[in-house]
Order: C-alpha cells, then structure tokens, then sequence
C-alpha cells in the first residue's frame, strides 16, 4: 500500500485468520495479467459537459475522446459487502484515480471527500437512535477483536454493552465521543460518556480506542462527524465546516496495513468472523497515512491487510514500491472476493482500470512523439 508521494494509493491488505461471508466457494483466484483489453458496448457515453477546454465527461470525469463509461458491460455490480471511500481532496480528479471505477461499476458504494488538517478538525461520534435504522442493520451482531499478539478475543462483556449500564448525560452535541485534533493528529482535547467508569477516566486516547469493551459497545455501528476549521479567504480569520457525516454499519473494518492489521490470504470457509462494510482509504501512501492519524475514530475498527504476491496494473505507467502494493480498485476487488463477495461482473471491473491505464499509457506515447519532433 505505501507509495511515492505523486504515486497513487496501492492498497495492500491482509488477514491472518479465515472470514466468513456468504457461499464459501467464492474464493480468491487471481490472476492479474489475465485482464486483456475487451470491446465494451451496452452502457452508452454521458453526455458531456459544454465547456470553452476539452469536453469532459460529467461521469467518469474523463475527457471525452477516453470516456470510461461505455466500457462497463453491465450496469452496476450488486455487492452484498458495502464500500465505503475515503477519498482525499487531492485525489478526485486525478487522471489516474481509480475510485472513479469504484463509484460507476459498484452499486453498494458510498464516498467521502476527506482534506487534510491544516488548523482544528473536531470529531464527534454518537450512537444509533434505539430502533433507528443504523441500530436496525443487525440487531444480533457479535464481534470480535484482534488482542495485538497474534490470537482473537471477544471483549468481556455481561449484560449486554456497557452502554447500557450507564445513567449519564451525553457529550457535546450528544456524542457518546469527542475528539478534538490539530495538524498531523495532534490531539487538543478528548471527552467521552463512559468517563465516570472505574478504570476509564486515566485511559489515553489510544488505549480508548482500542479497548475491547468500548468496540463491543459500538458493534451496532456508529455515526461520525467532521467539523473542519479553513481560513476565510483575504482574512486571517477562520470558519468551522461539516466535512463529512458518515454513517458506519456493523460488521465494518479498515483496510490499512497497521501493526495490528490481521490477514485474509486463503478462503473464507469455517470462520466465525463476518464482514458487512469495508472502509478504504484513497489517495497517496502518504496522505492516507495523513488521513489515518487526522481520522482517530477509524482506531475503533479491525484492520485489515491482503497478503497477495502480484503486480498491480498501475506498475505500467506508476511507480509500484514493491509486489503487492495496489491501486484502489483492485484492493476492492481482491478483498470483495477474498470474503466471499464474488458478484457477476465484478472481475470485469479490472478490465475497465486495464483499459483505463492503456489510454495513459497511449497519450504518454504521443506527447513523446511530439515531443521528438522539436
């Protein structure tokens, strides 16, 4: 997953203990250098954009001439494991994103700008309503935690979540928590509902985050919300945003390569750990680990990490630090069908990033060509 800072994100993922999800025979077979180019026919080109540059597709957000939207052979891929983007600010229109095939080519897919913190970023993470539809998405949900020495373990909790022991009024804005962070994920300030509980008041930050029962409480999933500070243009002066509201379903888990991060690297039969939601990270290797320290409630999930010896597709035209470091799309792909997600249509999703990745590969020819010339 690390790259260079002009590289785009290679996401490597792994998991060292099986995961169940749906038929277990959908296991993970790739084969990356199978993805030749293909004629796409059924999905027409948007209409483009009128503009005084280069048409645009409002689409894929490519030019014209190299729209991607008429290479998709099928409409959306419906995948029973939700996605959900993080992408950074710098990373949308880049001509190589490869998110922009995410957002076109799956149905379940939600994505959210992310910009770095350059002043204040406050967080505040609050519990699903009782019968709301977050708390509603798995009522039965049973977790478990990956204890950083290699084992499992399930947090130690009688009589349901601790949560529900508690009698006390909530934080700020009605948040079970709150994080204030400046630049690079300094933390300001950190408040939360559980603070009147032996043992809870001394407990830094990251040990919160990580602590089994708080994750058990939060299993039914949570929503998170950024407040952004930006400076007023020609003032010094600064103004708080919403930046993204996100909510986060059960059975969600990070993939992001951290000391704790566990592997997936063979099927999916005979495990009791599930996955409804995986969470991505999209932009440099460098600014996702930025993203990853300036977002502290992404700590509150499992971390994952695939363990796959292949090229990406990016290794044409994009530096790759080594084999296994891969773009957005085909860490999506890979895991989807690692946890036994395996839709009809979703390989063909690489062949859209292959073609896509022959058209950069193409202008780069011709502007050496022209190049020459002089």
């Amino acid at each position: 997953m690390p790259v260079d800072d002009k590289a785009p994100l290679r996401r490597m993922i792994h998991f060292s203990f099986p995961i169940r999800f749906g038929n277990p025979k959908n296991l993970l077979n790739p084969q990356p250098n199978r993805h030749q180019s293909k004629l796409f026919h059924n999905l027409p080109m948007a209409d483009v954009l009128p503009s005084s540059r280069r048409p645009v597709c409002p689409s894929c957000s490519k030019p014209a001439r190299i729209c991607l939207c008429s290479r998709f052979r099928s409409s959306s891929v419906e995948n029973s494991v939700g996605v959900i983007i993080l992408q950074h600010s710098l990373e949308k229109n880049h001509p190589l994103n490869s998110a922009r095939i995410v957002k076109l080519g799956l149905k379940n897919v939600e994505i959210a700008t992310v910009s770095d913190v350059n002043f204040e970023a406050r967080f505040t993470i609050r519990l699903p309503e009782p019968n709301s539809a977050a708390q509603n998405l798995d009522p039965d949900i049973e977790c478990s935690f990956r204890n950083g020495h290699g084992t499992i373990q399930k947090p130690q909790i009688q009589d349901g979540s601790i949560v529900d022991k508690l009698n006390c009024t909530k934080t700020n804005e009605g948040a079970a928590i709150s994080v204030t962070i400046g630049k690079h994920g300094v933390v300001n300030s950190f408040d939360h509902i559980w603070m009147q509980l032996p043992g809870f008041q001394e407990l830094k930050i990251n040990e919160f985050l990580a602590s089994p029962e708080i994750r058990a409480s939060l299993a039914k999933g949570f929503i998170v919300k950024k407040m952004q500070k930006r400076q007023l243009v020609e003032s010094k002066g600064l103004e708080e945003y919403a930046e993204f509201e996100i909510q986060v379903p059960p059975k969600s888990v990070l993939l992001f390569p951290s000391e704790n991060a566990f592997t997936v690297s063979g099927g999916v039969d005979g495990s009791d750990f599930y996955i409804n939601n995986l969470i991505v990270l999209d932009g440099t290797w460098a600014k996702a680990k930025r993203m990853y320290n300036e977002n502290p409630w992404l700590r509150l999930l499992p971390h994952m990490k695939l363990d796959l010896e292949i090229m990406s597709l990016y290794s044409e035209v994009r530096h790759q630090p080594k084999i296994g470091f891969l773009s957005t799309i085909e860490s999506i792909v890979y895991a989807l069908k690692l946890i036994g997600d395996h839709p009809e249509g979703l390989d063909d999703l690489l062949d859209v990033f292959e073609s896509m990745i022959g058209d950069q590969r193409r202008c780069k020819d011709e502007r050496l060509k022209i190049t020459s010339q002089f």
